[in-house]
């Protein structure tokens, strides 16, 4: 999981990396709302921790900015000083997760971030095989088969396309996909994940006309999207 701390103070930033990096989360800091949005159009973060007192723009206005323009899929805590009610409710009410007045320990704030993870962005459970539409995968052989048809896939490539699947509409950047699947962080050179998309989109038959396509973001990543195959009739 890719989690951003929005705070000008550099003392809160380290802390609350350190807390969640002890946990195995993958932690960036930014120390102003201009730098948050700039990391958020060239990669994807499954959760936002914002302060509200920011240098050059309220927490608060990120937070419905987010809400606005982006994927449901992130989640949203409010980690600031201001304790009043109206704000929480404002907060809460603009779409925020979560509402953690500092000063707060490690322990509770990563709790706080598992919680929200866990409804926003949630474990896959255990079982074996996932269908969507035509398309079976098999957790425990690792395989793929498209209307009953088995297709022969490496291990990157049937990872690659089950986070496809498992995030479907959502736009997900290269450095998220190449950790994700390559558990890297995005140091893999980026031609490595366009010749797997390459494959995928082949082998698993991602076109138009099977009502899914793989569309490429310049800049960004990929988005993996289903449709009626007749829109584009």
């Amino acid at each position: 999981m890719r989690i951003a701390v929005v705070d000008d103070d550099g003392d809160v930033v380290a802390f609350v990396r350190a807390a969640l990096i002890e946990v195995g989360y993958h932690c960036e800091g930014f120390a102003t709302a201009a730098a948050l949005l700039a990391a958020l159009r060239r990669d994807t973060f499954d959760l936002l921790l914002l302060d509200w007192n920011l240098p050059d723009r309220p927490g608060i206005e990120i937070l419905r900015t987010v809400r606005a323009t982006m994927s449901p899929a992130i989640g949203v805590i409010m980690l600031t000083s201001r304790a009043d009610k109206l704000d929480i409710t404002a907060a809460l009410g603009s779409g925020a997760d979560d509402y953690v007045v500092k000063p707060e320990s490690a322990a509770v704030i990563a709790a706080r971030v598992a919680a929200v993870l866990r409804r926003t962005a949630p474990t896959p459970q255990p079982v074996r095989t996932v269908r969507f539409g035509d398309h079976a995968f098999d957790r425990l052989t690792a395989s793929v088969a498209v209307a009953g048809i088995d297709i022969a896939l490496s291990a990157k490539e049937f990872q690659l396309a089950l986070t496809f699947f498992e995030n479907l509409h959502r736009p997900m950047s290269r450095g998220y996909l190449l950790e994700s699947v390559w558990q890297s962080d995005a140091t893999l050179p980026t031609r490595t994940l366009d010749m797997h998309v390459s494959r995928i989109r082949t082998k698993l038959k991602l076109v138009p006309e099977n009502g899914f396509r793989i569309v490429a973001i310049s800049g960004y990543g990929y988005r993996l999207e289903q449709f009626d195959p007749g829109e584009c009739a």
